[in-house]
């Protein structure tokens, strides 16, 4: 219970770095920019992990995750200026 919660929080960390990071106003909510985080840090630890570009507890993925959270903020900031 305490792996889960403590990935929530590091989620929440990494999306509002990510919605700081990137230029444009966003209108997330508590609960989608936590949701931006983990998916950010989701997403850049398997491809890290595959890719060979770092290992599992490095400061590096925390690095990755916050571009990852970055890249997935600017395709939803696309794809909902585009609709």
């Amino acid at each position: 219970m305490g792996g889960i919660i403590w990935s929530i929080i590091i989620g929440f960390v990494i999306g509002v770095i990510a919605k700081f990071v990137h230029p444009g106003k966003d209108n997330l909510g508590l609960v989608m920019t936590t949701l931006l985080g983990i998916a950010g840090a989701v997403l850049m630890g398997f491809l890290g992990h595959a890719v060979g570009w770092y290992e599992p507890g490095q400061p590096t993925g925390f690095i990755a995750s916050v571009v990852g959270a970055v890249i997935l903020l600017a395709i939803y900031g696309r794809t909902r200026g585009a609709a």
